[in-house]
C-alpha cells in the first residue's frame, strides 16, 4: 500500500551527503533549504506519481524522480528523467 503524500511530507529526512548528490544530479547549486522546498513541492504536486519497488518509493513529477527509502523515508537520491522525443 502506498502512503498518502502527507506521510511523506511529515517523515522525509535527509543526510548531509544527499544535498550534494541532488545538486550534482540535477546540475544546480541549491541550498539545503531550497532542496527541501523542492522535495516538498514535488511531494505535494497532484501530478506526482508514487510507485514502490523493493525497499524504495519512486516519486515522479515532470522530469524529476525522487528516490525515498520506504522504511525510514530518507531521501536517497534525485534523478533527472529523460524522455525520448520522436
Amino acid at each position: 500500500m502506498i502512503p498518502e503524500y502527507k506521510i511523506f511530507l511529515n517523515n522525509v529526512c535527509y543526510t548531509p551527503l544527499v544535498f550534494n548528490r541532488v545538486n550534482k544530479k540535477l546540475q544546480v547549486n541549491l541550498s539545503n533549504e531550497e532542496i527541501k522546498t523542492l522535495v516538498n513541492q514535488i511531494i505535494q504536486d497532484k501530478v506526482t506519481t508514487i510507485v514502490k519497488d523493493g525497499k524504495n518509493y519512486y516519486l515522479q513529477n515532470d522530469d524529476i524522480e525522487l528516490v525515498i527509502n520506504s522504511f525510514n523515508y530518507r531521501l536517497i537520491t534525485v534523478n533527472k528523467l529523460k524522455y525520448n522525443s520522436f
